[in-house]
């Protein structure tokens, strides 16, 4: 095998590479975009029901003491 082939080889490989780990990022954004959503519902919906058991401040709005 000449070194030109073997290059050329190694640069469909690693373009090939190149593309699966952007589809995957691509998908990991997706997935996180829908996470943050959730949670952000989940905060409103847990800071509502703090609220409605009489507590004067919804914990879900506030950043825990560690931030």
């Amino acid at each position: 095998m000449t070194s030109m082939t073997h290059l050329e080889e190694k640069i469909a490989h690693l373009t090939r590479t190149v593309e699966d780990l952007s589809d995957i990022v691509a998908r990991q954004e997706t997935e996180l975009a829908v996470a943050k959503r959730r949670l952000a519902m989940l905060m409103e919906r847990e800071a509502g029901r703090e609220l409605d058991a009489g507590s004067t401040v919804p914990l879900a709005d506030q950043r825990p003491p560690h931030w």
